[in-house]
């Protein structure tokens, strides 16, 4: 049995200043990352979703980015305005936001 049914890791790595991959934290993920904690506790959620804050995902140029777990669906250039979207149309209806996908093929496959 799953302890979680959705499990989204947030980058909030920091590089040096001036790194020319840039960085999510300095794109405001730290924030991304308390805002959707907060909502998915504020909506009853945590017990099946875990919001995690992680370090590089190696995506820095799409930044901030965020993948949820088991779909492995890759977002990029989320914002605090995104958060609500992702989890009523990804998190809870099972769709996730295709605007927000990284259109990468390394990332999203499908």
């Amino acid at each position: 049995m799953k302890r979680f049914e959705k499990h989204i890791f947030v980058c909030t790595n920091q590089r040096e200043e001036g790194h020319p991959r840039g960085c999510c934290a300095d794109k405001n993920s730290v924030e991304l990352a308390e805002k959707l904690k907060s909502r998915i506790k504020t909506l009853g959620l945590n017990s099946e979703v875990r919001v995690n804050k992680s370090g590089c995902l190696d995506a820095c140029e799409f930044g901030p980015v965020i993948v949820v777990y088991p779909e492995q669906i890759w977002y990029g250039g989320v914002t605090v305005n995104d958060v609500e979207e992702i989890i009523q149309n990804h998190i809870i209806g099972n769709k996730p936001v295709d605007r927000l996908m990284i259109k990468d093929k390394k990332f999203n496959k499908e």
